[in-house]
């Protein structure tokens, strides 16, 4: 699996679909400050393998399939969100005036953490194949057909599709630490965010979508 020449193509693939196409780029900017719910809609239309990357239309569509979205990313986050939440009980309930029970305490949430940490790695493995598998066959119980999902996965194989997601993470990890450092700017920064935030995803929306199709899926 070629990896760069994943991450060229859908870098390619979300500045060709913005680039100089200033009306579909101010529709982004608004399906992002609309709470991103269209956004999702449209991001669903990219993992469906549309190419070129395809118009902002059917803003009744988008909306749906963005309240759809966020329905099956809330779902998948669910165990994440109770692993905080006992945790954060457990510390809480633990801490004393005694300084033995309130070092036990830290270093229990500090191991509560680093499993929670491994369990969003799980789920982000079967999340990313079941997002498109949902964009595709537009059923929200698709995206948890585990079964389909495992196989999928294994059409692709598990080593290169564990190293494609890594890449994912640093590519993510570096356009982030940008993110932040230009949205420190007062106004600017957050102009900024308005502007890039739709092509980032649509450009991680298209990886997915190429690490998706490797599997002739």
């Amino acid at each position: 699996m070629d990896y760069g020449n994943m991450v060229g193509e859908a870098f390619a693939y979300s500045k060709d679909g913005v680039w100089e196409k200033w009306n579909k780029w101010l529709m982004l900017i608004i399906a992002t400050i609309l709470l991103g719910i269209p956004l999702m809609g449209y991001i669903m239309k990219v993992l469906r393998g549309e190419k070129p990357a395809p118009e902002v239309t059917d803003w009744e569509t988008l909306g749906v399939d963005g309240i759809k979205c966020l329905v099956v990313a809330i779902i998948y986050a669910i165990p994440i969100i109770v692993g905080f939440l006992v945790l954060g009980t457990a510390f809480m309930t633990s801490i004393s005036g005694n300084v033995a029970a309130m070092t036990g305490a830290i270093a229990g949430m500090l191991v509560g953490l680093l499993l929670i940490f491994i369990l969003a790695i799980v789920i982000a493995l079967f999340e990313m194949i079941g997002m498109v598998r949902f964009a595709r066959t537009g059923s929200i119980g698709e995206a948890f057909n585990f079964n389909a999902i495992l196989a999928t996965i294994g059409k692709i194989g598990w080593v290169p599709y564990i190293i494609a997601l890594v890449v994912f993470l640093i590519v993510a990890v570096v356009i982030g630490i940008i993110n932040i450092i230009i949205m420190s700017v007062p106004i600017l920064g957050w102009i900024y965010y308005l502007c890039v935030i739709a092509p980032m995803y649509i450009f991680f929306a298209r990886y997915i979508c190429l690490l998706y199709d490797s599997a002739g899926a």
